[in-house]
């Protein structure tokens, strides 16, 4: 496979990677770039194969490691069509030395000759001693860099380093560079927009030790708060019990059951539905919780018994109406058993019944604990079926229709 050759509806980062002890946490990055969607083609200087060896880079990228621009393996200009090929080029770490063949324009190998033939942005995370850091030479390369406007910088930031002295030096962590290499290269059509998720299911208490819930794991909701969040929007992610990172930059609300999830829904989006543009509730609330919740642990007999359940409410239902006009914009999830035509019939209902303006639609089997997901996309003109997504691409397509919906 060339390195043009991913499918255009993926973004394609170039990870370089230099020689320094830092470089090890290049895996990291590339695994975190990797989970959120892209393809990741990994570069590595002659140096750098001193720290981290090729096969786990090559490992975790799915992709082969390219190190030489006379690679007999490669007919063509390496470096043209890498340059060509990526919407942005992330090198970590950045060396000093690194720095300085950047800023004179160098082309002595294979990722100076990239860097000069790149057609996206570049993004650096600089890793050095502080001494190396704060010498008028790096600096100087570091002012020219910033002057040119071609190589973005990424730290680095005060802490501690491989010597164990402190100062800045230090590379920026994994997550916050593949979160500004993710910034980058997305849509920021969310800019300024709050958004509202919840997630999981709600967990409903029948004593200490037992409670009612439900298969979801979360993912779905947690999936669209990462990527709202990348492009652009303040996010409140509001959770029920489940054991997932929170994505960068969302605040999280950790709730357990209906009523909790109720309170904490209300209080994200106002009293008058202002505080927030678009709820996006892909929760799988309980439809109903025990009617009175034992202090102690009820215990077994060998009689039959009877359990007593109360409807929960329907949270979504209960902002739908209390919507005025068209704001905030409302997303459903529907998860159904029955077939395919049922599924969008039971879809299109809740439309109406709860006054939401899209229903994402799935078939039970499709989607919970899985990483990807079978949806239709629902609303009062068509049903858009999408097919087998990874939930951050199905995420991103829903946001693509809140986007349209808050224009």
């Amino acid at each position: 496979m060339t390195p043009s050759s991913a499918p255009s509806a993926r973004p394609t980062i170039v990870l370089a990677v230099s020689g320094s002890i830092a470089a090890y946490k290049a895996v990291e990055v590339a695994r975190l770039l990797k989970k959120a969607g892209a393809r990741v083609l990994p570069v590595m200087t002659r140096s750098a194969k001193e720290f981290l060896g090729p096969s786990t880079l090559s490992g975790i990228c799915g992709e082969p490691v390219r190190e030489d621009m006379w690679d007999p393996s490669y007919a063509g200009e390496l470096h043209v069509e890498l340059g060509r090929s990526a919407d942005l080029v992330v090198i970590v770490p950045a060396t000093a030395d690194l720095l300085a063949r950047l800023a004179s324009g160098r082309a002595d190998d294979l990722l100076t000759a990239l860097a000069l033939c790149a057609r996206g942005p570049i993004l650096a995370a600089p890793a050095m001693h502080p001494r190396m850091w704060t010498h008028p030479a790096v600096a100087r390369n570091v002012a020219t860099l910033r002057a040119d406007g071609r190589v973005e910088l990424i730290g680095p930031v005060e802490g501690e380093v491989a010597s164990g002295e402190r100062g800045p030096g230090r590379m920026a962590e994994p997550a916050e560079i593949a979160e500004a290499a993710l910034a980058r290269i997305g849509p920021r059509d969310l800019d300024g927009r709050r958004i509202v998720v919840t997630a999981g299911p709600t967990v409903e208490d029948l004593d200490p030790v037992r409670f009612l819930s439900n298969r979801s794991t979360g993912k779905m909701g947690f999936a669209i708060a990462e990527r709202a969040a990348a492009r652009g929007a303040e996010v409140t992610l509001v959770a029920g019990p489940v054991s997932l990172e929170t994505p960068p930059r969302v605040k999280r609300v950790d709730v357990r059951g209906a009523l909790s999830m109720r309170s904490a829904l209300w209080e994200a989006l106002g009293e008058k539905l202002d505080l927030a543009d678009a709820l996006i509730m892909t929760a799988a609330v309980a439809d109903y919780r025990p009617a009175e919740e034992s202090a102690t642990k009820l215990k077994r007999s060998a009689e039959a018994t009877a359990l007593a359940l109360v409807p929960n409410p329907d949270l979504l239902a209960e902002v739908g109406a209390a919507r005025a006009g068209s704001r905030p914009v409302l997303v459903g999830f529907a998860v159904e058993t029955a077939d395919e035509a049922g599924v969008v019939a039971y879809a299109r209902g809740k439309l109406d019944k709860k006054r939401v303006d899209l229903v994402v639609a799935n078939h039970a089997k499709d989607s919970f604990g899985r990483e990807d997901n079978r949806a239709t996309i629902v609303t009062r003109d068509r049903a858009e079926a999408l097919g087998v997504l990874p939930k951050r691409e199905l995420a991103d397509r829903i946001l693509d229709r809140v986007a349209e919906g808050l224009r």
